[in-house]
C-alpha cells in the first residue's frame, strides 16, 4: 500500500534529511537573503531528478508528476528564510551566521518539504496527479515572500486545487499534528509613529511639549481603543513593543519613536481599527501640542483553512498516523504570509509536534533557545508526501 511505502521512505530517509536539517539550521539567512539556502535547495532537487524554477529571486519551485498528472494538482509550500536572533543552544549545528538563527523552524519546513519531494519522486508511479513544491522566501519580513510568489504566477501553469503548509508546534508533543478548519491565524499589520517637538529643558516642561509624556499617554491610549471599540468574540491585539527617545536625565527630546504591531481575527475590525489608531494618534498628539507621523504598514492577513480541504487533510493525516495523534489546534494571534495562499486558492496549514519535555525541548519560536526533537522530521516529510499524494477537494 502507497501508506506503508511512504512509511517505509520516511523511516529509510531520516538520517540523511535531518543531515539536511543540520545543514540549514547551521547556515541561516535573513528574509529575501536567502542565496546559499535556495542554491542548497536546487542541489538536492537535481540530484533527485525533480525539474524546478526560480521565482522571487531566491524561491524554487519544483514540480512532481505522478500518474495521469493532469487528474489533479496539489501544492506543497515551505518556508525557508531566518531570524535576526542569537542563537544560545549548545548543538554541533549552532548557527556559523552570529545574530541569524532558525528560531521559527523555518529549516525544519524547507527540510521536510524536501524529504516529501523525494518520497514523492521515488514513488511516482504509486500516486496519481502532480505535485506542486513550494520553496518559499521572506516569510518573515513584509511584504511576505508568498505575495511576491503569487505575483510571480506560482498559482498558475499548472493552477493547484488547494496549497498545503506546515509549521512547528513547540507546544504539542513530538509525533503529533494538528488540524483546524477555518480561521486560524490572525492578519498583522506594523506600527511606526514618530513624535515631535522642540524638545527643552527638563525643568521646563511648560516650554515644550514633553514627548515622552505623550508617547507614554498615547500607548495606553491606543490600548484602550482597541480593548474598547472590538467584539471580544474577535480578538485583537495591539502590542507597542519599542520606544525610543531621550539619551540623558534633564533633556525633553524632540523626538520620540514607537513601533509595534496590530493582530486582528476579523478583516472588517481590522481596517476600522486602522481608522481609530489613525484618529486617536493624531488627535491626542496635536492636542498635547506635538507633531506625528503615522504609518500603518499593512501586513500579512488572516489565514482561512478551506473546510473541505482541511477535512480532507485531516482525516488522511488519522488514517497515516492514527486518530489519537491528531488533534484540532488552537486559534492564534500569530500571523504567516501563508494567509496570502488562502486568498487565491483553497488553502490547509496544520501543526507538526517538535516537544519533548523530557529532553527540556520546550522553548517557543521565536526565541534564541527554540529547538525541536528532530524524530519530527521523519513525521513531517512522510505527511507532506502522503497529504501530497492523496489529498484532494
Amino acid at each position: 500500500m502507497l501508506k506503508e511505502k511512504i512509511q517505509s521512505c520516511a523511516r529509510e530517509y531520516a538520517a540523511d534529511m535531518i543531515a539536511i536539517r543540520h545543514h540549514l539550521h547551521a547556515h541561516p539567512e535573513l528574509s529575501y537573503q536567502e542565496f546559499e539556502t535556495s542554491a542548497y535547495i536546487q542541489q538536492k532537487l537535481t540530484e533527485w531528478g525533480i525539474p524546478f524554477e526560480i521565482k522571487a529571486t531566491t524561491g524554487v519551485v519544483g514540480l512532481i508528476e505522478g500518474r495521469n498528472p493532469g487528474s489533479r494538482v496539489m501544492a506543497l509550500r515551505a518556508d525557508m528564510d531566518a531570524l535576526p536572533i542569537l542563537e544560545e543552544n549548545d548543538v554541533p549545528y549552532k548557527s556559523t551566521n552570529p545574530g541569524v538563527m532558525h528560531a521559527c523552524g523555518h529549516d525544519v519546513h524547507t527540510t521536510c518539504l524536501l524529504g516529501a519531494a523525494r518520497i514523492l519522486q521515488q514513488l511516482k508511479q504509486e500516486w496519481e496527479g502532480t505535485v506542486k513544491l513550494i520553496f518559499q522566501p521572506g516569510e518573515e519580513r513584509n511584504p511576505g515572500g508568498a505575495s511576491y510568489m503569487i505575483k510571480e504566477g506560482v498559482l498558475e501553469n499548472p493552477r493547484p486545487a488547494g496549497i498545503i503548509g506546515l509549521h512547528v508546534h513547540p507546544g504539542l508533543e513530538v509525533g503529533r499534528l494538528s488540524f483546524r478548519k477555518g480561521r486560524v491565524m490572525a492578519s498583522a499589520d506594523e506600527l511606526y509613529i514618530t513624535i515631535r517637538s522642540k524638545g527643552g529643558h527638563a525643568a521646563a516642561p511648560h516650554l515644550t511639549a514633553d514627548t515622552i509624556l505623550i508617547a507614554s499617554q498615547l500607548i495606553v491610549s491606543l490600548q484602550q481603543i482597541i480593548s474598547r471599540n472590538n467584539n471580544p468574540l474577535m480578538p485583537s491585539v495591539l502590542s507597542i513593543c519599542s520606544f525610543q527617545g531621550g539619551h540623558t536625565t534633564n533633556v525633553i527630546p524632540s523626538e520620540v519613536k514607537l513601533m509595534g504591531t496590530f493582530r486582528a481575527m476579523d478583516e472588517a475590525w481590522r481596517f476600522k481599527a486602522h481608522e481609530l489608531i489613525r484618529r486617536q494618534t493624531v488627535g491626542l498628539v496635536e492636542a498635547m501640542g506635538a507633531e506625528v507621523e503615522l504609518h500603518i504598514d499593512v501586513g500579512y492577513p488572516t489565514v482561512d483553512n478551506d473546510p473541505q480541504l482541511t477535512a480532507n487533510a485531516w482525516a488522511q493525516a488519522e488514517a497515516y498516523m492514527g486518530q489519537e495523534n491528531v488533534l484540532e489546534t488552537e486559534m492564534r494571534m500569530g500571523a504567516e504570509d501563508f494567509g496570502y495562499y488562502t486568498q487565491v486558492i483553497p488553502g490547509c496549514f496544520y501543526r507538526l509536534g517538535v516537544r519533548n519535555e523530557a529532553k527540556d525541548i520546550v522553548h517557543n519560536v521565536h526565541t534564541p533557545r527554540f529547538n525541536i526533537d528532530e524524530r519530527a522530521i521523519e513525521t513531517g516529510m512522510g505527511m507532506m508526501a502522503w497529504l501530497g499524494a492523496t489529498v484532494n477537494l
